[in-house]
């Protein structure tokens, strides 16, 4: 009877080739309203005058809740496996980087 159970509860997720492939970001701009929380991801290449939004992704306030839980969860795997991850925030990506007119 439980193996039933378990069985009845999974769900079936088809996965596009095109999603499959996954799209590069090296930026997340989060945003939040009362209702939801929207983070765009960016991809930014040196000396791109612009950068590109990639793909938008809007959540409940409790389905980013589970995000960040699930990436925290995820992430402490993946430094107990290969070790920690160096957060190296002190290189500093501008936003506006780019040609600037200077010789």
């Amino acid at each position: 009877m439980t193996e039933k159970k378990e069985k009845d509860k999974k769900i079936d997720i088809e996965l596009d080739q095109n999603i499959a492939e996954g799209t590069y970001s090296n930026l997340a701009i989060i945003n939040h309203s009362i209702s939801e929380f929207i983070i765009d991801f960016v991809s930014l290449m040196p000396g791109a005058p612009k950068a590109k939004v990639k793909s938008r992704i809007i959540l409940t306030p409790q389905h980013a809740k589970r995000l960040r839980d699930a990436l925290a969860e995820n992430i402490n795997r993946f430094e107990k496996k290969n070790g920690e991850i160096k957060n190296l925030d002190q290189l500093q990506v501008p936003l506006n980087f780019g040609p600037t007119g200077e010789a």
